[in-house]
């Protein structure tokens, strides 16, 4: 994994990321989603780098083998704000003033906060298999309930999740080397293992639930949008099409004058499932072909 990729830790500020970075050429961000670490991106990040690109893959804070920060009363220690003014530090110290930015799962939320945050600097973003926190809980409905219950189950006050959790992480995390890769799988596993993890990919939920569903809902109250082009792309076999009546391309446009997007014969981690087929889709897109 990661040939010819270089492995840093860098202070930013608050906390210390773990990122791989490797290529020459434009810069393009790859931000993991939960429970996974960098190491998910280790197919796509070899073909964009081969086909010209700087690529910067980090672990967010809390996860993998970035730091914890300290937790605060209102969660926003976790929150998507402070994710991705990590990562607008990390580009910047590693000479990036401007980027792509792709983001999967939790990683798609951090993505569309940086381009909403730091609209000067993305350049082109993508999104996977997400629609806005603040979109999906104010459609919450029993269909939305029952498929994605762990954010309620997570977001419930500390330590409630985080017990049960521990009790059988192999079970709840059910990540499956033969899917991920070795190298992916192993060290997923061993950052999911942390009971220091656990609690912080927790407090991600609970940001989710509270200050990151404020920082949206403000957004669209003031009529703030991704000005830069975005595409969305989800898996035919993942839920998230389903769950807003095969439109999720309606749900981003009064977020995203420039969305375009479109499903792909995947399930919801399309970067370990077809890294080469995500791999030509997102070269295209971010050459602008």
């Amino acid at each position: 994994m990661f040939d010819g990729f270089r492995l840093d830790f860098v202070d930013v500020g608050e906390v210390r990321l773990r990122v791989r970075h490797g290529g020459n050429g434009p810069a393009v961000l790859l931000v993991h989603g939960h429970p996974r670490t960098h190491t998910t991106w280790w197919g796509v990040a070899a073909s964009l780098a081969e086909a010209g690109y700087s690529v910067v893959c980090p672990d967010l804070r809390g996860y993998g083998e970035s730091s914890v920060p300290p937790d605060r009363p209102d969660h926003s220690q976790a929150s998507k704000r402070a994710m991705a003014a990590d990562l607008a530090a990390l580009m910047e110290i590693l000479g990036h003033s401007r980027f792509h930015a792709v983001g999967h799962d939790r990683g798609g939320y951090v993505v569309q906060r940086l381009a909403l945050d730091y609209p000067a600097r993305v350049g082109r973003a993508v999104i996977l298999g997400d629609v806005p926190i603040g979109e999906a809980l104010a459609r919450c409905d029993a269909r939305f309930a029952t498929a994605w219950w762990h954010w309620f189950f997570m977001g419930q006050p500390a330590p409630l999740a985080e017990r049960l959790i521990a009790a059988d992480a192999d079970a709840w995390y059910e990540l499956d080397p033969g899917a991920m890769g070795e190298e992916n799988y192993a060290d997923a596993a061993r950052a999911v293992a942390s009971p220091a993890v656990q609690h912080a990919m927790c407090e991600d939920y609970r940001a989710g639930l509270g200050v990151d569903r404020r920082a949206d809902d403000a957004d669209r109250a003031a009529g703030r949008q991704i000005t830069g082009p975005l595409l969305v792309l989800w898996g035919e076999k993942d839920d998230l099409a389903g769950l807003y009546d095969h439109d999720v391309l309606g749900v981003w446009r009064p977020w995203a004058p420039q969305v375009t997007g479109h499903a792909v014969s995947t399930g919801h981690h399309m970067a370990e499932e077809a890294p080469g087929k995500l791999s030509a889709i997102l070269i295209s897109f971010l050459s602008g072909s």
